[in-house]
């Protein structure tokens, strides 16, 4: 037994060097055609920018539509002269149930103050006497609410004797659920097709190396060597092409979004309006490189077993 552990720690040892020395031999290759690596780099770096380029647009499309979300929200327009402490009891009833999230009041003080410094009527306003303005609740339906349920709800508020009218408009309540839906179903076809894409890419390009090295292929099984030798480098290209290629991908992303900054900082200064673009995330920096290295391994794969088989000595 003592005799079989160095014999299994040279085993490791040397099958570890043997890896070692394929990655690198792999990465050295590309030298040699370095503008068919360069092209075939920058495809796969662009295909992987694509989907990951309109992820972070959705992602900043929902942040620069703050009135997205604002417009799930509806109004409960309490009688005039109801008193305050019955909005607020209105208020935490809502606030218990499981398809609201959110309940704001605005007073009716309040609602005068900000119409006065908006109309800049504040001498007409004055000589009212009295608010004529209601209380109200602006109240935030949880995502997840049913329009259906929602109609309901506005129809049981509507009906109480305490509150004036209920204003919602459930119909784009739907459609912005929709339209959400959509561009998430959007991203993840985008995301699966292009990188089906990539493996396919760099699958042709292993099969044109497979190809041209296909009497060293046929030498190296005559003279003994396994399935798994012979495809091992192969696989080490495929992986650097990933890698590489995911590489290029996070830089577009990164140039992309500093082209864009300034107009976009710009346009949004024309509309008086403060933003904080999202750029790359971890998330994001992850699926890019992650998705390279799995479809550059996955594109060796499936061109080594195909056509390595294929290859037998004469």
């Amino acid at each position: 037994m003592a005799r079989n552990k160095p014999n299994l720690k040279s085993r490791l040892h040397r099958w570890r060097q043997l890896h070692i020395r394929n990655c690198i031999d792999a990465l050295l290759e590309f030298r040699d055609q370095p503008i068919a690596t360069a092209l075939t780099v920058a495809v796969i770096g662009i295909a992987l920018a694509l989907p990951a380029s309109l992820n972070l647009l959705v992602q900043n499309g929902r942040s620069l539509a703050g009135t997205w979300e604002s417009a799930r929200d509806f109004s409960v327009y309490m009688q005039p002269g109801e008193q305050l402490a019955v909005a607020s009891a209105l208020a935490e009833e809502l606030r218990d149930l499981s398809s609201i999230e959110r309940v704001i009041i605005i007073t009716a003080d309040e609602a005068m103050n900000d119409f006065r410094d908006a109309s800049g009527l504040g001498e007409v306003l004055d000589t009212l006497g009295t608010n004529p303005l209601p209380h109200t609740l602006v109240v935030r339906p949880d995502e997840t609410a049913a329009v259906e349920a929602l109609a309901e709800l506005g129809e049981e508020l509507a009906a109480r004797p305490a509150i004036d009218m209920v204003k919602i408009d459930t119909e784009w309540v739907a459609r912005l659920n929709a339209i959400l839906d959509f561009l998430n179903r959007i991203v993840l076809m985008g995301s699966l097709l292009l990188i089906i894409a990539v493996v396919i890419i760099v699958g042709n390009t292993i099969r044109l190396d497979i190809q041209s090295r296909r009497d060293e292929i046929e030498v190296l099984k005559l003279l003994g060597a396994s399935d798994g030798f012979v495809r091992r480098p192969f696989l080490y290209i495929g992986l650097w092409y990933g890698v590489i290629g995911g590489g290029v991908a996070f830089l577009l992303l990164q140039v992309g979004g500093w082209l864009l900054a300034a107009p976009l900082e710009r346009l949004m200064g024309l509309y008086a309006t403060e933003i904080d673009l999202l750029g790359m995330d971890g998330a994001t920096a992850l699926f890019v490189l992650g998705g390279g290295i799995l479809s550059g391994w996955g594109g060796a794969w499936s061109a080594v077993t195909r056509h390595l088989a294929v290859i037998q000595p004469k």
